[in-house]
């Protein structure tokens, strides 16, 4: 009996090395997607890795790498994860700092050629200071162009390099030729004109915005590194009875971990002995620190606060969910498309046209030109090169993309690559977290609420705040904050009781604050109306901290996650331009409920897990939607990772931040309708300036190619085809200028 026998397929990402555009990611695609063994493989060119599902049986990783090495291409093998990003990260670097030095030495020797050859054109020498100049542009700065270009046409490519490399090599060669022996044209009438400044401008102006590409892509992978600086180092571990100190790598399921203090929770587990409270925000996004006692789950990455415990490791290395987080946030960038490259598609097209069009013109020239073929076919062919150079193209984007992240900056918006700007208009849903997005993130006293009759209320909310300012735990610290700071109180006899309450003696007068069951368990007398009261504010989803003195409850005090003060308008701002707006948080439902209505949003969900907010993005794209996720902690990082357009508030934290394609710098809300105006203002430009750069070449590519000779014998000089390409750079940049004047 036969059965069919399916492979054993292996999924992995990996550094890749070699990539300098997106046409690079294409071609690594292309050699794996035809080599024996690979089953699916997606390249990300902008955190350049690629996810390759292979046939370990059929191809070995070093076989990958070396089909990739034989085009300039490779992987970073190395056993550990952690080691090959690390070592991707040098690379990046050094290749970041080489371009820079690059673009600055072209940039020195460009600038000088551009000036003689538009003011000093009849200087004795001239042409030779030009040619010397621009060699060491062209064969040391800018080989890269060539150097690719090569590699492309050995597969049969072509892209934006292979325009550079062509336009700019034969400018010089043209020129060279000029230069060398003037008289070949002297002789037949014609003026031997040099186009140096041409190639040496066009190659400084390309590295400019490669090296401005580089930038805004050298911080890709900060999120996953800070992620992984969550976990410690070392650990210590109780075995066989006896506490060691071994690597966080080490730890086994089953071990004794021992925590103190200040300290991170390595790995995942349940508290075994002892009592603290763990800062576990930058997991649930919530502002308190979370109780744990026996039995409690820990997460490794949360911050033990006060106090110490032993907890049993149940999960360690990968399986934890912190690593899981790592794991989802990598996968979930790598799998979205890399911004789309507009211009290398058109270039893809464009380049072999304009090829055609100038090989055509010199044949046909040849042919049909008379006694002067020869040199009208030299001098149109160049033509359609020089006027089809594709600087305007390679400013088309980048300038409008300049100018709208320097506008969203004058708004508050910190905007970190052309991606965000291209997607952001077509949002149609936007999701927000509660805790720190609509919410200021941190608990606040809402409100005193004092027995009737009372007296001296200045005196006893004194005591009471100086009480509180004595513990640490952050409701109380809260308190102590609250109103201005007085006269000095002199607090005796302070007593806390761990998730209980505090107490302490002012004046002579014995205070106790905390809980209804610690107010009872000192025999306080409670207050009906205040007891009324109490359940009031907790049903309207607030947090209620009791006080009693001299054995008589005399005030509660009210807490609560105050709303921003811009929160509402945002979220009208968005419901007027069209956009559904959801509101995730890890938060219980009372709260969320009394959070949405307030800031009239009706479609909401509570109690929800990082991995939950990130299936519910998935769940609107599945629907059609574009999704915007704003947040701003580590439990909305895989959300943010998976969403169309992802955003961070600027006091969230770090790895949000890094995940995010666009943060709020002031964490107001308002900034982002303004953001979502802005992309739609710079995509049109955008269109604009591809418009001005391509409609030169429509115009100009068929009047250099002398299409109008046989009617007028009007023949284009090339030095009016340079002329005519700088034109249309100057109307891009112009146009892209005039985003500064734009309205928010």
């Amino acid at each position: 009996m036969e059965t069919d026998i399916k492979p054993i397929t292996q999924k992995i990402s990996l550094p890749v090395t070699g990539m300098s555009c997106a046409g690079c990611a294409a071609s690594v695609e292309s050699m794996l997607k035809h080599t024996d063994g690979v089953m699916e493989i997606g390249v990300n060119y902008a955190n350049q890795s690629a996810q390759v599902t292979y046939d370990p049986a059929v191809i070995s990783l070093t076989e990958m790498d070396e089909v990739l090495q034989g085009v300039g291409y490779g992987f970073l093998l190395e056993e550990e994860e952690d080691d090959a990003q690390l070592k991707q990260q040098q690379i990046q670097e050094a290749h970041y700092e080489q371009l820079k030095k690059r673009t600055i030495g072209a940039g020195a020797l460009a600038i000088p050629v551009m000036i003689l050859g538009m003011f000093f054109m009849h200087m004795p020498y001239v042409n030779y200071i030009m040619m010397a100049l621009t060699l060491p542009v062209l064969v040391i700065f800018g080989k890269d162009f060539f150097i690719n270009a090569w590699k492309q046409a050995r597969h049969a490519r072509s892209n934006m390099d292979t325009l550079v490399a062509l336009s700019t090599g034969i400018a010089f060669l043209f020129s060279t030729f000029n230069t060398l022996f003037p008289d070949y044209w002297y002789t037949r009438g014609l003026e031997p004109h040099v186009y140096f400044e041409a190639a040496a401008i066009i190659i400084f102006f390309i590295l400019l915005g490669k090296l401005l590409e580089e930038r805004a892509k050298s911080n890709t992978s900060d999120a996953l590194r800070k992620l992984m600086d969550l976990q410690p180092l070392t650990v210590r571990v109780i075995r066989k009875s006896e506490e060691m100190e071994i690597s966080a790598k080490e730890v086994r399921i089953g071990d004794e971990v021992l925590i103190r203090s200040g300290e991170k929770i390595p790995v995942d587990g349940r508290v075994r002995s002892g009592h603290s409270f763990v800062d576990e925000s930058l997991m649930t996004g919530e502002p308190l620190p979370a109780e744990k006692k026996p039995g409690a789950e820990v997460f490794a990455g949360t911050l033990n606060q006060q106090g110490s415990f032993t907890f049993l490791a149940e999960k360690v290395g990968k399986q934890t969910v912190l690593a899981q987080i790592i794991r989802t946030v990598k996968e979930a960038q790598g799998s979205k498309a890399p911004v789309q490259r507009l211009v290398d598609k058109i270039a893809g097209i464009f380049v072999p046209v304009v090829l055609s069009i100038a090989l055509l013109t010199f044949a046909v020239w040849i042919l049909a030109g008379g006694e002067n073929a020869l040199t009208h076919a030299l001098l149109t062919s160049v033509s359609v090169l020089v006027i089809a150079c594709p600087c305007a193209l390679g400013l088309a984007t980048p300038t409008a993309i300049m100018v709208g992240v320097g506008k969203g900056a004058e708004n508050n918006m910190l905007i970190r690559d052309a991606e965000s700007l291209e997607i952001a208009h077509k949002v149609n849903a936007v999701v927000l977290d509660k805790t720190g997005t609509l919410t200021e993130g941190r608990p606040e006293v809402s409100g005193w609420h004092w027995q009737a009759n009372q007296a001296d209320l200045d005196v006893h909310k004194a005591a009471v705040r100086a009480i509180e300012g004595r513990s640490e735990h952050p409701l109380a610290q809260a308190i102590a904050s609250d109103g201005e700071t007085g006269k000095a109180v002199d607090v005796v006899d302070f007593q806390s009781v761990t998730g209980q309450g505090v107490s302490g003696k002012v004046d002579g007068k014995t205070y106790v604050i905390g809980t209804p069951a610690f107010l009872e368990n000192q025999k306080i007398n409670f207050d009906s109306a205040l007891r009324t009261k109490e359940a009031e504010l907790r049903k309207a989803a607030q947090t209620v901290i009791s006080v009693g003195c001299e054995g008589q409850q005399i005030a509660i005090i009210a807490l609560a996650d105050q709303l921003k003060p811009t929160s509402v308008a945002a979220v009208q701002k968005l419901q007027k331009q069209g956009i559904e707006v959801y509101m995730l948080t890890g938060d219980n439902a009372q709260t969320a409920e009394q959070v949405a209505k307030q800031v009239g949003i009706s479609h909401y969900l509570a109690e929800v897990k990082p991995q939950d907010k990130m299936d519910f993005v998935k769940k609107l794209q599945a629907e059609g939607k574009i999704v915007a996720m704003v947040g701003d902690g580590i439990n909305d990082s895989q959300a943010l990772a998976q969403a169309n357009l992802s955003v961070a508030m600027g006091r969230g934290s770090d790895v949000a931040m890094d995940v995010a394609k666009m943060t709020l710098i002031t964490s107001d809300l308002l900034a982002l309708p303004k953001a979502l105006r802005l992309s739609g203002r710079t995509v049109a430009t955008i269109r604009q300036n591809l418009f001005w750069a391509f409609i030169y070449n429509l115009i100009g590519i068929p009047l250099a190619a002398g299409v109008l000779y046989p009617v007028n014998g009007f023949l284009l000089n090339p030095m009016i085809a340079g002329a005519a390409m700088a034109l249309s750079s100057v109307s891009v940049v112009t146009n892209s200028l005039r985003l500064r004047g734009m309205k928010l």
